[in-house]
């Protein structure tokens, strides 16, 4: 009897999305008490505490300088960028919300991948994109009364900075593996996440419920560590635009997990944004993209 297997890649791409799945709510509950950019950049400390462990363990070699280099950009946008942005803006919003916008991040990922990969995009795929790009700004209009907030920008600039994370990551993990490129990008960002986390503690405390350090504690485990491991090595197995697809279902699920875990109320133009999202990250995806000469 024939027994279905999966690639490699589309295994650890999809175990990485669901670990992310969570973020979104699990930052609402963290924001709830505790100062958002205490959250965004103290979960780091708490993975960067993790991956020195790690890499003491395995013995890992020292990036190179043209690593450090790439390492820097994955820092900027998977653990400075999308954290810092996304804790400031679900101050505010609710994580539907946010998990609606961030349905761009597929289509963000995949141009983000074709830009490092010197890759030539069709204009389907660009046409895909900017449809998409129209649907999330037409969701938040509807939201916020006619007018973008705050935090929709925020939300806007987490996408873009966390996509180039997403690629710089998944490429150079072909080199280091998933699990070191996370590893070394958290120990090289210490001495900033380390200040920061710290100036924001003695301003504002660390004053927080159950439920606060419940989603602090899985946003630092599993958002900023444990998830990466999968994704990255997901990315560099079968390619950062083609496993970019498994985050189709990542706005899906954390609609779902928002109603389940914060008890918010999914409406119908929540809905609706959501399938339009998809739909054009869908379009993105399927269309093709030739290489660039040289």
């Amino acid at each position: 009897m024939e027994t279905l297997s999966l690639p490699p890649g589309l295994l650890l791409g999809a175990l990485g999305v669901l670990g992310f799945s969570f973020s979104l709510p699990a930052t609402r509950l963290a924001v709830a008490d505790l100062d958002p950019l205490f959250v965004a950049f103290g979960r780091a400390v708490v993975a960067g505490v993790l991956a020195i462990a790690v890499l003491l363990a395995t013995r890992a070699p020292r990036p190179t300088r043209a690593q450090v280099k790439t390492l820097a950009l994955v820092a900027l946008g998977v653990i400075a960028g999308f954290p810092a942005l996304t804790s400031l803006a679900l101050q505010d919003l609710p994580a539907s919300h946010g998990a609606v916008v961030v349905g761009m991040l597929p289509a963000s990922t995949a141009v983000a991948a074709v830009l490092f990969a010197h890759e030539r995009p069709t204009r389907a795929f660009w046409l895909a994109s900017g449809a998409g790009l129209l649907a999330v700004t037409a969701f938040a209009l509807s939201q916020g009364g006619g007018e973008l907030h705050l935090g929709d920008l925020e939300l806007v600039g987490a996408v873009l900075l966390c996509a180039v994370g997403y690629a710089q990551g998944g490429r150079l993990s072909r080199d280091l593996g998933g699990a070191r490129t996370i590893c070394w990008a958290l120990v090289l960002s210490l001495p900033v996440t380390i200040a920061i986390s710290a100036a924001a503690l003695a301003a504002h405390g660390a004053h927080g419920g159950t439920n606060a350090w419940l989603g602090f504690s899985y946003v630092s485990l599993v958002s900023m560590f444990l998830g990466f491991f999968a994704w990255y090595a997901g990315l560099a197995r079968g390619g950062v635009a083609k496993i970019g697809q498994v985050q189709l279902a990542q706005p899906v699920l954390g609609l779902l997990w928002a109603g389940l875990i914060l008890g918010e109320t999914i409406d119908a133009i929540t809905l609706l944004a959501a399938v339009a999202v998809l739909a054009c990250v869908v379009a993105t995806q399927r269309t093709r993209v030739a290489s660039r000469p040289g």
